[in-house]
């Protein structure tokens, strides 16, 4: 691909500074045609990354030779954080191999995996980050019925070192009133009886926090509220519950070691979903024979390059003032993305048109852009209230309780009951059928993995002190090769994650 291909393409992705509603929409009515310039715009990305990212470079070795642009990409090596994140100090992944001496945020994600990293982010990709935010919320409010009621927005997601509070507060401060209480659900209600019910209340965080609020709350259908969430995925169950009291509630998705806005929930892709819920057919058909409802996104090519590798998401971050450059970036999420066109054929084929279908939950225009489909972390963890638990804390747990000699084997999984609380789940198969009907071994077994989990996972500290229910393990006990481990039986390497 000529230079001036590649510059052009370049351009294309400063779509992220778009600066008004009505450019945003004309953007994503033309998302089918964004596509086709997407793989030119993530092969300038790492052509300036090449010339100006000492790490990314020593980390290439000899540049493949000039290519069509999605396959001079596929040429280039994956990058993830134990093979390059982990391999190169923070300011040789920045541009020109420094950290600049101002404008630019360092935030933290809180080390699940084992210890904290720390991200750098220039001032200009996070205005395009959070002009965008405040842009995509502008679209999806606007398509609702409104009375004129000024915005006030309440942020309960964790604020301090972590980059979703600082810049969830940062973009929606645009919309009008804002107020940055964390993850506390008294502080929220207060502001709801501070300020009254003549607002439109955006109240962001956590899905189970959402869950949590309502509980604690007494009636609040006085308030105008809409919920906006992410850090996990959502049943359809638990936003059914929650849209009880909220008008609606969408998800956004991203990654601290990525990029903190890749993709959103619009009103198609939650009909597109609960129409999936309702027919494994075409939960098939559209995302594949995995038995698993994936959380549904819509994304601007023209920011983000996606590719699906062994099942797992790769992106690409176009945006030419990314300071710290993701090329092939695999923060190893399971799923895969969707052509706006193969969705619409695939639905059609069902008897379905989602261009109305999706109306029925929003007035807002639909955006033509791909769908990104995310099952989850496929490096063997689950999430509970934004806290990624690892087997290799289970297992420790279990090892360390005083019924070790007990467990044959376990399967981590996430439990939900009626009311939409998730709370970890450990399947434990022992050795002997006996032991499986002791009643006191669930609750010994629960204890010993909560420990462990308190000890070594902040994230899971921190979800438990928002939230004392997310850390309620639960055990279920299985006979030898009963339950899911039959799946296993026989089996020389076990699986630790159902």
């Amino acid at each position: 691909m000529g230079r001036m291909v590649y510059l052009t393409c370049a351009r294309v992705a400063g779509s992220a500074a778009t600066r008004s509603l009505p450019a945003f929409r004309i953007a994503g009515r033309a998302g089918r045609l964004a596509t086709g310039v997407s793989a030119g715009a993530a092969a300038a990305a790492a052509r300036r990354a090449l010339a100006t990212v000492p790490a990314y470079a020593d980390f290439v070795g000899p540049v493949p030779p000039r290519a069509a642009a999605a396959d001079w990409l596929r040429a280039l090596p994956v990058t993830d954080k134990k093979s390059y994140i982990d391999a190169y100090p923070l300011a040789a992944r920045c541009r020109y191999g420094m950290l600049p001496d101002s404008g630019a945020e360092l935030d933290e994600s809180s080390g699940s995996s084992g210890r904290p990293y720390t991200w750098v982010r220039s001032g200009a990709e996070l205005d395009q980050v959070r002009r965008k935010l405040a842009i995509l919320v502008r679209h999806l409010l606007a398509g609702e019925p409104g009375d004129g009621r000024p915005v006030v927005t309440i942020n309960a997601f964790s604020m301090g070192a972590w980059a979703t509070g600082t810049n969830v507060s940062r973009a929606l401060g645009r919309l009008g009133l804002l107020k940055s209480t964390g993850p506390e659900a008294d502080k929220v209600l207060s502001v709801l009886d501070l300020l009254g019910p003549g607002y439109t209340y955006l109240i962001t965080g956590y899905p189970p926090f959402l869950r949590t609020l309502l509980e604690q709350a007494g009636d609040l259908s006085r308030y105008r509220m809409y919920g906006f969430v992410g850090g996990e995925g959502m049943s359809e169950a638990l936003r059914a519950r929650l849209e009880r009291s909220f008008r609606a509630v969408y998800s956004a998705y991203g990654a601290s070691d990525l990029d903190i806005g890749i993709a959103a929930e619009l009103p198609l892709t939650v009909w597109l979903r609960q129409q999936a819920a309702a027919d494994p057919e075409l939960a098939t058909a559209l995302f594949g024979g995995t038995g698993r409802l994936p959380m549904i996104f819509q994304y601007d090519p023209a920011d983000y390059y996606v590719e699906t590798c062994g099942g797992e998401l790769v992106v690409t971050v176009c945006r030419a003032a990314t300071l710290s450059p993701r090329i092939r970036y695999n923060v190893h999420d399971a799923g895969g993305t969707l052509p706006f066109g193969r969705m619409l054929t695939i639905c059609r084929d069902f008897g379905l048109d989602p261009l109305a279908g999706s109306h029925a939950r929003s007035a807002a225009p639909v955006l033509r852009m791909p769908l990104l489909y995310v099952h989850g972390r496929s490096d063997s963890t689950v999430s509970v209230h934004g806290a990624n638990i690892y087997p290799e804390d289970v297992g420790q747990g279990l090892a360390e309780s005083a019924d070790a000699d007990t467990v044959a084997g376990f399967l981590l999984d996430l439990a939900e009951d009626q009311a939409g609380v998730v709370r970890p789940l450990v399947h434990v198969e022992t050795w002997r059928r006996a032991a499986a009907a002791d009643p006191g071994l669930t609750g010994r077994l629960a204890a010993a993995v909560r420990a462990r989990l308190l000890a070594n996972n902040a994230d899971f500290r921190a979800a438990v002190a928002e939230d004392p229910r997310s850390g309620d393990v639960e055990v279920r006990l299985h006979g030898p090769d009963g339950g899911p481990f039959a799946a296993s039986a026989g089996q020389i390497k076990r699986r630790y994650v159902r």
